[in-house]
C-alpha cells in the first residue's frame, strides 16, 4: 500500500548504488562466458571492484537514514 505524504526523494548515491550493481551483475555475466581465463579474471575484478563502489553508496544512504532494499533499485 502506498504511504501518504512526500515522494521519497532519491539522491545521487541512491542512483550509484542502483548502477554499481547493476554494473556487477553485467560483469558477471560477461566472466561467465568468457573465453580466456584471463578475460575471467579481469572482469570478475572488475565486477568486485564494482561491488566495493555500490557498498560505499549503501553506507552513505544509511548514515542519510534512508535504508534502501536491493528490491527498490
Amino acid at each position: 500500500m502506498a504511504t501518504l505524504g512526500r515522494p521519497r526523494r532519491v539522491t545521487l548515491d541512491g542512483q550509484l548504488l542502483g548502477y554499481w550493481e547493476r554494473e556487477a551483475a553485467r560483469l558477471k555475466v560477461l566472466a561467465a562466458a568468457a573465453s580466456f581465463a584471463w578475460q575471467r579474471r579481469r572482469l570478475l575484478r572488475k565486477a568486485a571492484a564494482a561491488r566495493a563502489k555500490a557498498a560505499i553508496s549503501r553506507q552513505r544512504e544509511v548514515a542519510r537514514g534512508q535504508e534502501i532494499e536491493p528490491s527498490e533499485i
